[in-house]
């Protein structure tokens, strides 16, 4: 049987050099002055021991947390387009927003809430750290605690 020849690999060239990737910078979160919490379109309650940070800004948006010991118990999305919803659960509109609603059978959780605007940001959206559940409670508190001005 006469087949095509076939020649080794070379091996001579050694080796592919290594790919080593940039570094991506971690998130970076900073607290948010009193002069800067006056010029948000939102207010929102943060309980004594919390913090409202802002993170790292993306094109046309910006997200913050509100944080205890550096766990998150709410997030906020200010921009053109939000994700809502991110869980699943029913959609509610009341109080001139939306709210996804889930229960555990005896309680009903407010996990997040869109508020829509008619100017820039045009989209609030609000939503809990998912939590032990007295954790989860004061999430909740503190997500429903958010108005836009």
């Amino acid at each position: 049987m006469g087949g095509a020849a076939t020649s080794p690999v070379s091996s001579s060239a050694g080796p592919p050099p290594a790919f080593a990737p940039e570094p991506v910078p971690a998130p970076v979160a900073t607290a948010i002055s009193p002069s800067a919490y006056a010029a948000l379109p939102f207010t929102i309650d943060v309980p004594p021991g919390f913090v409202l940070l802002a993170s790292r800004p993306g094109p046309n948006f910006q997200e913050y947390a509100v944080a205890r010991n550096n766990q998150s118990f709410a997030r906020i999305y200010v921009g053109p387009s939000s994700q809502f919803p991110i869980y699943t659960g029913d959609v509610v509109e009341a109080g001139g927003r939306a709210s996804l609603v889930t229960s555990d059978g005896v309680t009903r959780h407010a996990l997040e809430h869109l508020f829509q605007r008619a100017t820039a940001p045009r989209e609030i959206h609000v939503w809990t750290s998912s939590l032990e559940p007295a954790d989860q409670a004061l999430a909740e508190r503190i997500a429903g605690s958010l108005d836009v001005k």
